[in-house]
């Protein structure tokens, strides 16, 4: 049974009570944003009052139960919930006393101290509001005015927070400060609801989760294991778990107890991490027993740490791959390093041996990446190896066994060979992990120092989009029936044309002998090599991408010879891409091939072999049907242009299908599941303030890579955005991308923008991000868009690519009449967008 009244703070502290904060309770975390949401509520409550005496505001509740060490003289009580709101208002009486007592009557201290702070009489319960045990030191500095008041912590925070505000009242008027103590003590209403005598209020602390309050697991993990400590619980926090929550926060106190249940059981959710540490924990019966779990919590925790900041750890070799596999970023991997370091704390592995398991995973990592198989089954994977792999090796080699056998595509030295020459590395994996693939090969060098990536970006040495002089160098190296498309397509992305240069926008697509120019002076191995070459085609590529193939061989080693000599296509992300390919859409056995690393003729054999979704919308590079296509079924005989015909795709008098209706090897990829570019993050300043290093990189970016008029164009499109109410945001990837902002994530809807400006010459309409934002997840709203686009001359979106991130060239915005139509639609576009919930 409880009991709930409403009531206010005067009644709550007047008489001699005492409220503690037991230990189960999370410290006290308000910030800024809850104290002025509180201070504005007093300020206009005490305005407000001046009419109406008796008004008051509500501001929650405060569950209460009965303490255990109830005394005679003194009405104790713990606090179960509301504590936050309690010690705001407690900090607050402190700021109203100091500040009244100096600006008007130091009899104001004492007054308000024996009102609502202290029980004078009571020496043995002084306090009228007892903190728990982290936050009692700072709050005692405030209560009893040390030069300690105030300081870096929550509480300190909380209290000049106040401070400030109460010397921010300018008026000389004693009655304002006095209306907003009144309005603090009187006229702030709580809900008070109290347990009956014999309650178990750590059930009720629990139960709490269950009604809508915001408990983290480690909150309730805190709460079983103290409940579960009643004689031993103020030693033990003491000792061992206020440490722990000083080394790690709420959400990695959270991780610590998955990660320790992972061990036992890699199939566990991470949501599910209290009931499942719980019912572990019920088999245990004595408090010594608990208190040994927490001892060994507090063990983890410290290894977690190291694990979390790499910087802490010792042994160099260790951090050093601590390091890497921390910027990988990749947390399934936290259960191994976990256990690692605790095996080498137990004696059961060395530095050596611990350092040698975490090169084997950092291995695995890079070659499954260049192999085009970056995440595939990897959580599952990385989970199960502390409770699969063999207790009876050295954890170094158990680790590499374990990986090595089954289809965990740790990749073979023969396959690396093959995959770094024909894999179209740019577009697997993460950007940041391509980008560390490549600072690693740097490093690899022989570098003493780690390379600061940080202005550094990835660099196409043949451009994405090639000029005529690139053209001809290319054109050299065909052979037979082979077209520039396709064999730009299958070299691009490889990561034989990539590096790392801080020239990204100066070099784009300059010719080759301006790239080997600036390339020869820069410090970066990997490009100095590049500045070697008198030319860059196909041979320069293929015989680079070997001698890195041979690098990463030689400093990421493979796996056990258990593994095989297998070399693997990855045919799946083929039979991904087209089966979502849609209907009215068609795409060249070149660009599959460019997608998995593969050659046109193979591509070819294999849909001529195996079965394969949607393998008649595969032609050839000029959009004919293949003359060696045949159907699989030998009872189908449909002519395949008839049955694309049929399903949209458009086709001229020579029988080629429309190129406006192909997708490419990157929309292909989109199609694959491979993931892609980041949505945008930083606030682009109008022109008028322009002091964002963003909005200039972007800017010096457009004007180095296209002409006067197109950056006119492009210029003029963003600031009528800004003018119709949208925003310009910039993404921060090598090339400085521009979003056309609808709405922001603050938005009731999400945020929402219809289109991204790529520096290098492209307009992305992006149809895919649309498909789930209101309204536009209206498939008839983004074919109205799309038909509008279309409107304009020399766009051509394909009804098929309504799924995708199509586009145009920057080149239409640079005349008049279709920049001006571009800027009608988009105002179409925004009134959509934010007329929705308005």
């Amino acid at each position: 049974m409880v009991a709930a009244h409403e009531t206010t703070l005067r009644e709550l502290l007047e008489g001699a009570k005492q409220y503690r904060v037991p230990l189960y309770q999370r410290t006290y975390s308000w910030t800024d944003p809850q104290l002025d949401r509180l201070w504005e509520d007093i300020r206009k409550l005490a305005e407000e009052r001046t009419a109406d005496p008796n008004l008051t505001h509500f501001i929650g509740s405060l569950v209460l139960a009965p303490s255990p060490t109830h005394g005679p003289s003194v009405s104790e009580f713990l606090v179960v919930d509301g504590q936050q709101r309690l010690t705001t208002l407690s900090i607050l009486l402190c700021a109203i006393r100091d500040h009244r007592a100096q600006h008007e009557d130091p009899g104001h201290r004492d007054r308000i101290d024996q009102e609502y702070l202290i029980n004078k009489w009571r020496p043995s319960h002084r306090l009228k509001l007892v903190p728990t045990q982290a936050d009692r030191p700072a709050y005692e500095a405030c209560l009893d005015v040390t030069p300690q008041a105030g300081g870096s912590d929550r509480v300190g925070a909380a209290y000049r927070f106040f401070k400030s505000q109460l010397a921010a009242i300018t008026s000389d008027d004693p009655l304002d400060i006095d209306r907003i103590e009144d309005a603090v003590t009187s006229g702030m209403a709580l809900v008070s609801v109290v347990a009956q005598a014999g309650d178990n209020v750590y059930r009720i602390f629990e139960s709490l989760n269950n009604t809508g309050l915001k408990l983290t697991q480690a909150d309730l993990l805190r709460n079983y294991l103290f409940m579960r400590l009643p004689n031993r619980g103020d030693a033990v926090y003491r000792s061992l778990w206020f440490p722990l929550q000083q080394q790690l926060d709420s959400a990695e106190l959270e991780q610590l107890f998955w990660l320790d249940l992972v061990h036992r059981n890699p199939e566990v959710k991470q949501t599910d991490t209290y009931t499942g540490q719980q019912a572990r924990l019920n088999g245990l019966r004595s408090e010594a027993e608990i208190e040994d779990e927490v001892r060994r919590f507090c063990r983890l925790g410290a290894l977690l740490r190291t694990i979390l900041h790499p910087e802490e750890e010792e042994d160099l070799e260790v951090r050093r791959r601590l390091k890497r596999l921390n910027g990988w970023d990749t947390t399934t991997v936290y259960p191994l390093l976990l256990h690692l370091l605790d095996r080498r704390k137990q004696g059961t592995a060395t530095s050596a041996q611990i350092a040698s398991a975490m090169l084997y995973v950092e291995s695995y990592f890079i070659r499954r990446l260049l192999i085009g198989r970056a995440t595939a089954s990897i959580n599952r994977i990385l989970l199960r190896i502390v409770t699969d792999m063999r207790a009876d090796l050295p954890v170094d080699e158990a680790v590499r066994a374990y990986l090595s056998v089954g289809r965990k595509h740790y990749a073979t030295d023969s396959s690396i060979r093959e995959a770094v020459r024909s894999i179209p590395f740019y577009l697997n994996g993460r950007a940041t992990q391509r980008k560390l693939v490549l600072q690693w090969l740097e490093e690899s060098y022989g570098s003493k120092e780690p390379v600061d990536s940080a202005s550094l970006t990835i660099e196409h040495v043949m451009p994405q989009s090639p000029t005529t002089e690139w053209r001809q160098m290319l054109g050299e190296d065909l052979q037979g029936e082979e077209s520039f498309a396709e064999v730009h397509e299958a070299l691009v992305h490889t990561l034989g044309n990539l590096t790392l240069t801080g020239y990204n926008a100066e070099l784009s697509n300059s010719s080759f002998l301006v790239k080997r120019a600036q390339l020869g002076k820069s410090g970066i191995s990997l490009s100095r090599e590049i500045a070697e070459q008198k030319r860059w085609g196909r041979p320069e590529i293929h015989a680079r991408a070997d001698a890195l193939a041979e690098r990463i061989i030689k400093h990421w080693p493979g796996p056990t010879e258990a593994a095989g000599n297998r070399s693997e296509v990855p045919w799946d992300v083929m039979n991904r891409a087209l089966a979502a390919l849609p209907a009215g859409s068609w795409t060249a056995y070149g660009d599959v091939a460019a997608l998995i690393g593969s050659h046109p003729v193979p591509v070819g054999v294999r849909l001529a072999s195996h079965p394969a979704p949607n393998a008649h919308r595969v032609l050839q590079a000029e959009g004919l049907v293949s003359p060696n296509f045949r159907w699989l079924d030998p009872a189908k005989t449909d002519e395949p242009r008839d049955l694309l015909r049929a399903e949209g795709v458009e086709f001229d008098t020579h029988g080629r299908a429309s190129q406006a209706q192909r997708f490419g090897v990157e929309e292909l990829a989109q199609l694959a599941g491979l993931p892609q570019q980041d949505a945008p993050r930083q606030f682009l300043r109008p022109r008028s303030h322009r002091n964002d290093s963003l909005d200039d990189r972007f800017i010096e970016q457009l004007t180095d890579l296209q002409d006067a008029r197109v950056v006119t164009g492009t210029v003029a499109v963003i600031e009528a955005w800004a003018g119709l109410g949208g925003r310009p945001l910039y993404g921060s990837g090598g090339e400085t991308s521009c979003f056309l902002m609808a709405r922001g994530k603050e938005h009731e809807l999400g945020n929402i923008w219809p289109a991204a400006i790529y520096p290098s010459g492209k307009f992305e309409i992006v149809f895919q991000h649309l498909s789930i934002r209101s309204p536009f997840d209206d498939i008839a709203l983004r074919e109205e868009f799309r038909q509008r686009l279309n409107q304009l001359p020399g766009v051509n979106i394909a009804a098929a690519k309504l799924a995708l991130r199509p586009g145009f060239t920057l080149e239409v915005l640079a005349h008049t009449t279709a920049r001006e139509a571009l800027i009608e639609h988009l105002a179409w576009f925004y009134q959509q967008a934010v007329s929705l919930g308005s």
